[in-house]
């Protein structure tokens, strides 16, 4: 009776693991004809763009860079959204909490004002007794700079423009394109008017967005890697046949060199191919070495594009929009990550930027240029931060004025505790002084917040 009762137990459990096993808390018996080992089967590591550039060297001081251009560009963002309020040159930080997803923000807009007092001055409206912020004087002064020097400078402006015109497959590019790295070039904002439209003997407007070469230009035909191995030719007697074909290579710290890996540099950079200038003909891919001859063109290509920018760095998401005017048949990521001796690219700030690796060392341009110095002065004051930077000047003054009070206080026999109030009498003088100030910058319109 009781072996009975179990059977019928068994089956009902057999039955019930049958109908769904999912139910049952029961180890799974593994599949196979050995069930005492698990057989797993050995998977061949993928390897796509995505993992080579997740497990490529990186450049710590070039991601650092690159995070703090970020945040200089989402304070230019908001300074553009001020200029463009028509009210005031000031606006209530209640207003400014709306622009947190519009300039890209990951913290309340209050807390990131408040960490930049270099840049940003926060005072409270003396009629509506709320908090309002204005950009301050030096920012100001170093964006008004910047928009002086690119105006100065129409005549390169045009010059870059036209060596880019020669690169490309027709002698036609996209305004589109021109416009998505107009800040790189280091171009105006009304560029289409005040160079494009300007310099009719270089320029034609095809169409609304296609721009093309009028006339060729022989003394733009020579890149920048040319000049840089004219130099090595000279100065490291270099043989001709190692330097003619050859680009600057600058490997990361860190970055490992497998087996053979020096032997298939050492061909790429002997391999002859086609300069970006030379001519628009596209290498057949099935010919002898005709895909590598075809990447190293357009590594030429891109090389060139970067050295003409004002910072030596472009998103790769605009630099792709180039592809089909340069003629350029190929995964730009790809090419890219192929040669990390010559580009990087930095993941830092939610976008994928590549960098010129020689043209920077320690983290600054070796070359700079006007527009990059102006540029820096106002990355040096974001990157202050909450420190108090007064000149060393203006510190040596406030040394000697105490100094002074203090021997003037202790030469007239007072007691104890005596020489401490004119110190804080002319600190309250100071302050006194100031605060007028700000109240009537504060009071120009009301209307703003």
């Amino acid at each position: 009776m009781i072996l009975s009762k179990v059977s019928k137990h068994h089956c009902l459990l057999q039955f019930r693991i049958h109908i769904n096993p999912q139910e049952t808390n029961l180890p799974k018996i593994p599949f196979g004809p050995f069930n005492l080992f698990i057989q797993r089967r050995w998977k061949k590591p993928a390897n796509t763009a995505q993992t080579r550039l997740e497990s490529r060297t990186i450049d710590s001081k070039l991601n650092r860079l690159t995070t703090y251009l970020k945040k200089l560009k989402t304070i230019l963002k908001i300074y553009e959204l001020m200029s463009n309020r028509k009210r005031g040159p000031f606006v209530s930080l209640q207003l400014m909490s709306r622009w947190t997803n519009i300039v890209g923000l990951n913290v309340g807009m209050g807390e990131f004002v408040h960490k930049h007092p270099h840049v940003f001055d926060v005072f409270t409206h003396p009629v509506r007794r709320n908090l309002c912020c204005r950009i301050s004087g030096k920012f100001k002064g170093l964006v008004s700079e910047e928009e002086g020097l690119v105006k100065d400078c129409e005549l390169e402006c045009a010059k870059r423009v036209k060596r880019l015109l020669m690169m490309s497959k027709n002698g036609r590019l996209h305004v589109h394109a021109l416009r998505l790295i107009r800040r790189e070039l280091g171009l105006p904002e009304d560029f289409r008017e005040s160079v494009l439209g300007k310099y009719k003997e270089d320029f034609r407007l095809v169409d609304l967005e296609i721009v093309e070469l009028v006339d060729k230009d022989e003394n733009f035909g020579v890149a920048e890697v040319e000049k840089w191995r004219e130099k090595e030719y000279r100065e490291k007697w270099l043989s001709e046949f190692e330097t003619k074909f050859a680009f600057p290579i600058n490997f990361p710290t860190g970055f490992k060199i497998e087996r053979g890996f020096r032997e298939k540099l050492k061909n790429w950079q002997m391999l002859p191919y086609l300069k970006p200038y030379e001519g628009n003909e596209v290498v057949q891919v099935g010919a002898c070495g005709g895909k590598n001859r075809y990447e190293k063109r357009a590594v030429a290509m891109i090389h060139e594009l970067l050295s003409l920018t004002v910072e030596k760095m472009v998103e790769v998401e605009r630099l792709a929009h180039f592809k089909k005017d340069f003629g350029m048949e190929v995964n730009v990521r790809e090419l890219l990550l192929k040669n990390p001796g010559i580009f990087y690219i930095s993941t830092k700030g939610s976008t994928h930027t590549v960098i010129l690796r020689e043209a920077y060392s320690k983290g600054c341009l070796i070359e700079p240029n006007p527009i990059y110095v102006v540029r820096r002065k106002m990355l040096d004051l974001v990157l202050l931060g909450c420190r108090n930077t007064r000149e060393l000047q203006a510190e040596e003054e406030i040394k000697n004025g105490s100094d002074s009070l203090i021997r003037k206080a202790f030469a007239g026999n007072t007691t104890v505790g005596e020489w401490v109030v004119p110190i804080l009498e002319s600190f309250d003088n100071v302050n006194d002084h100031d605060d007028p100030g700000e109240i009537i910058d504060a009071s120009e319109e009301f209307d703003g917040c």
